[in-house]
């Protein structure tokens, strides 16, 4: 038998050297949140997880570990035959549970009996989930962010991608937490992760940069959608360096059409979004805004949104919030296109054509 027990911090810090990471738990808790780049291989379905539970309560802990262990037999059954067949002699799996107890032991003991080399995180998930609560304000403080700036359609989320493609460091909030952080930022059919499985995406793509390059961030206020961004995180940005990204006032109407278009198809969809403004703009705004949505007519209500409720006060919101922003270098891509976004990104890093 060859299983290893190692502490999570042990884990976390090698990560990418172990063949495959294999999450023992139900398939809700897997949901819910799991180690980056982890697989789903219960040893008790979320059914059987209840039903072994009911049992210890109901009748006694003896008949539900009895349950439990042929249950959990059949299912590790399941998985080698699935999944561990094709595999070579020197295959090295990392298998944790919620607390390193019954469900990732019983795996990794069957799996270091057929000779492969098994590791085992030491106090399971719950181990691994403190640890990230500690290491992420350890990753914001080691790295030096450069935050995007600007007023909602003037291009950062373009511009990130454009960078990311350039080879620059890049953190994508918005793309980790599926929204686009606004009222309106919401994409259907695309829901949010778990604030857990947000913090974890958030941690792993913070370890991976290197300190000796900047990390591009678009300035975001705390919540992403649902979502709180990292305390340390959130003040590591608000105290970094900024760029001003300028882009006309078309050109931003234009951006935003083409980016919300699902808006512009389904427009009864947009009329149920716009109602969430009433509290701020006012019912009789609002309706007006609707009555446009319902005659089609896209570019009006957006240039309004933008003039009577994006735009005013974001200068002095963003100047409180982020402490340089005043002396935030202006940039201004040529249109709202991704060439210019592109040819933008490739100037700011240097980069040649």
């Amino acid at each position: 038998m060859s299983v290893h027990l190692i502490p999570a911090s042990e884990a976390m810090a090698q990560l990418d050297s172990f063949d495959a990471i294999l999450d023992a738990r139900s398939e809700a808790e897997h949901a819910e949140d799991h180690l980056p780049g982890a697989s789903s291989w219960p040893s008790l379905s979320n059914e059987e997880r209840i039903r072994v539970g009911t049992l210890y309560k109901q009748v006694s802990p003896f008949e539900a570990q009895k349950v439990g262990a042929a249950l959990v037999a059949k299912n590790i059954a399941r998985h080698i035959e699935l999944h561990v067949m094709d595999k070579p002699k020197n295959w090295q799996p990392l298998v944790y549970c919620w607390r390193g107890g019954k469900r990732s032991n019983a795996l990794a003991l069957i799996l270091g009996q057929i000779g492969f080399k098994v590791h085992l995180i030491e106090g399971g998930y719950k181990a691994f989930r403190h640890q990230v609560m500690d290491d992420t304000p350890r990753q914001a403080q080691r790295l030096h962010f450069q935050v995007l700036c600007g007023p909602t359609g003037s291009g950062k989320t373009r511009l990130l991608q454009a960078l990311a493609q350039a080879g620059a460091q890049v953190l994508d909030l918005e793309a980790i937490a599926c929204h686009r952080s606004s009222v309106l930022g919401l994409i259907p059919g695309t829901p949010q992760p778990s604030q857990k499985a947000f913090e974890t995406q958030v941690w792993h793509a913070l370890r991976g940069f290197s300190a000796d390059r900047p990390v591009f961030v678009e300035a975001e206020s705390k919540k992403v959608g649902n979502l709180a961004v990292p305390a340390e995180l959130m003040t590591a940005m608000r105290a970094s360096p900024c760029l001003r990204v300028d882009l006309s006032l078309e050109n931003r109407v234009n951006l935003l059409l083409e980016d919300y278009a699902f808006f512009t198809q389904d427009r009864a969809l947009f009329a149920e979004r716009l109602e969430r403004l009433t509290a701020l703009r006012g019912k009789a705004l609002v309706q007006g805004w609707q009555e446009k949505v319902a005659r089609g007519e896209m570019r009006e209500v957006v240039t309004e949104l933008l003039s009577a409720h994006y735009d005013p006060g974001y200068e002095a919101s963003t100047g409180n919030n982020f402490v340089h922003y005043a002396q935030a270098r202006p940039i201004a891509p040529a249109t709202h296109g991704m060439t210019d976004m592109q040819d933008l990104a490739r100037h700011l890093l240097q980069v040649p054509r």
